[in-house]
């Protein structure tokens, strides 16, 4: 399985996209700062990810959730969260 994930700076409340074969491990590495795009932005948390079968369709799911029309759907589709923090 590969993943696609979105994570959230707390600082700056950026949006960061990714694509990974172990997601708990790769998160972990987000939140140690061992990931040199994002060591300055925790602190972080996952906010969404989603499994793939392929590494191809996952960098696919990847570029589309980074395009104006990716980030209008988790948007939507994170509805909920977002209107939970306030």
């Amino acid at each position: 399985m590969h993943y696609t994930y979105v994570i959230e700076s707390g600082k700056y409340s950026q949006w960061y996209t990714g694509v990974t074969s172990d997601l708990r491990a790769r998160f972990r590495s987000h939140l140690k700062g061992q990931v040199r795009s994002t060591h300055y932005r925790r602190p972080l948390r996952l906010i969404y990810y989603e499994a793939c079968l392929s590494e191809a369709d996952a960098r696919r799911r990847e570029r589309y959730l980074k395009s104006g029309k990716g980030k209008r759907y988790l948007k939507q589709r994170l509805a909920l969260f977002f209107s939970d923090r306030g």
